[in-house]
């Protein structure tokens, strides 16, 4: 939250949404008790965004279920007749929809969610789009509002009272036990690990740096990269296993050599030489951070983003794209940096945002021009004829930024892998503001990214494919030189 309220900008329209199927002829009235379920098991739901005074802290204020200062699942419920309309109109006004629902987000005033039900009428099923303000949900959550909507539905539809699972760790409780984690030696503790990755310069990624003030949302772009399916398939599967790897260290260790060698060859003044990268890293935040600590039933926007300084070092260019063995070593430096972050990324958030001390002296540091999300393998092969309460295609968007707010980089990639019919498909999604960043330049990082994961599944498949690092080793303590000494002399012995 801290992340998002500090540039003092605009940010009512930044949302999340999913469309999901409902019963035929089901009514508004039932419609609303289902809706008020959700809104009085998952308490953030009903959260106000206040602060004390023009310089005051900003927080979450959550009003008891149905008190006067809740708000209901009826003031959030919008009726769109969609009678004996064709599938065109009914399209248009979805897209109309889609559109209008972010604008009506308001946390101040404790307008956290909008529900448009499209009424098919009573011979056809109709379609519910969620839209939630981001500040309240994140990817996670909708893996809990989903299947508590359903569980809803089928009792409310069969005349009894929802009786959905309880929530064993609050938001509230959790973002209490942040504070007090920000103190903490085991936090604190991590300051100069933060200070050493943020003091090293970088030059400027675009043909200007980022300017926090004048770059909005309004002037992104956007490109969006595909893996070819066998490709994906293999990066999922044997690329990841051989090299003993996660699918996101190489998408990532992809991703930088594609940015270093573009940056060299684009002759980039101040980066002869620079082979790291600062990279924001998003992870999905729901860690272990205290005791009884259990968010599985817990909604709310958790996501953790720290910086990593990412560096493949020195590379034959050649013998990486032919998928040499310095493919191999990119990516064994590469995973070993991000297990080092991964085990302190929590910590940034706390320091940096939450540790009045600690913050200034983070705040001062220049942060990452890039940042890198992979938001794991998403299910796909939804279609119109889903059951009553899945999610089901035609949405418009499943999230986006307010137009008016500030960015705070120069390029985002957002990936992901979606199961289709084919196959599973890699992609991610390039976003950046546009008089930043050519989009030529753009398609040429992207055409590199898909070339070096090309690279990393030939060296995966040829006879020299690295071993293990010594993060998969934890009950010794080997270097990464130690490691490669005994897997080539057990190999010699096969």
């Amino acid at each position: 939250m801290r992340w998002l309220v500090e540039p003092e900008h605009t940010y009512e329209a930044f949302f999340q949404s999913r469309l999901v199927q409902v019963p035929a002829g089901i009514g508004r009235g039932r419609l609303v008790d289902i809706l008020q379920s959700l809104i009085d098991r998952h308490d953030v739901l009903r959260a106000r965004l206040t602060r004390d005074g023009d310089q005051g802290d900003w927080a979450l204020r959550i009003p008891p279920a149905r008190s006067p200062q809740a708000r209901t699942a009826d003031e959030a419920l919008t009726r769109v007749d969609c009678t004996g309309a064709t599938a065109a109109e009914r399209e248009r006004l979805l897209a109309g929809q889609a559109r209008q629902a972010p604008s009506r987000l308001a946390p101040r005033d404790g307008v956290m969610l909008q529900a448009v039900w499209f009424d098919n009428g009573s011979e056809e099923p109709g379609r519910l789009l969620l839209t939630i303000h981001h500040l309240v949900v994140d990817g996670v959550s909708w893996r809990i509002l989903l299947p508590d909507l359903a569980v809803a539905g089928a009792a409310v539809l069969a005349g009894n009272a929802p009786e959905l699972a309880p929530v064993p760790t609050s938001f509230k409780r959790w973002a209490e036990q942040l504070s007090t984690l920000a103190g903490e030696q085991r936090s604190t503790a991590s300051l100069q690990h933060w200070t050493e990755t943020l003091s090293v310069s970088e030059p400027p990624l675009g043909v200007r740096a980022l300017s926090p003030r004048d770059d909005t949302a309004e002037q992104l772009d956007t490109l969006r990269v595909t893996v070819p399916v066998g490709l994906s398939e293999a990066l999922l599967t044997r690329v990841s296993t051989a090299l003993h790897a996660g699918v996101e260290d190489v998408l990532l260790t992809a991703f930088v050599l594609a940015l270093a060698h573009w940056r060299t060859a684009r002759g980039v003044p101040g980066a002869s030489g620079v082979t790291s990268v600062l990279v924001d890293v998003e992870g999905h935040g729901r860690e272990d951070l205290f005791a009884g600590a259990d968010t599985s039933r817990t909604v709310g926007w958790f996501t953790a983003m720290a910086p990593v300084r990412l560096d493949p070092g020195r590379v034959s260019w050649g013998e990486v794209g032919r998928g040499g063995p310095a493919a191999g070593r990119a990516l064994q430096r590469i995973k070993e940096q991000l297990r080092k972050a991964s085990e302190l990324r929590t910590t940034y958030g706390l320091l940096r945002y939450l540790n009045p001390e600690t913050a200034p002296v983070l705040s001062a540091l220049p942060g990452a021009q890039v940042a890198f999300n992979y938001f794991g393998r998403i299910g796909g092969g939804r279609t119109h004829s889903a059951g009553d309460w899945q999610q089901v295609d035609g949405n418009p968007a499943t999230g986006g930024l307010d137009p008016r707010m500030r960015l705070t980089h120069a390029l985002m990639v957002n990936a992901a892998a979606t199961d289709g019919p084919s196959g599973p498909e890699l992609s991610a999604t390039w976003s950046w503001p546009c008089d930043v960043l050519a989009r030529e330049d753009v398609e040429r990082l992207g055409e590199g990214w898909v070339k070096h994961l090309e690279a990393l599944a030939a060296h995966a498949d040829g006879p020299d494919a690295v071993g293990r690092t010594p993060s998969d080793l934890s009950l010794v303590s080997l270097s990464q030189n130690q490691i490669s000494r005994l897997e080539k002399k057990w190999r010699s012995r096969r």
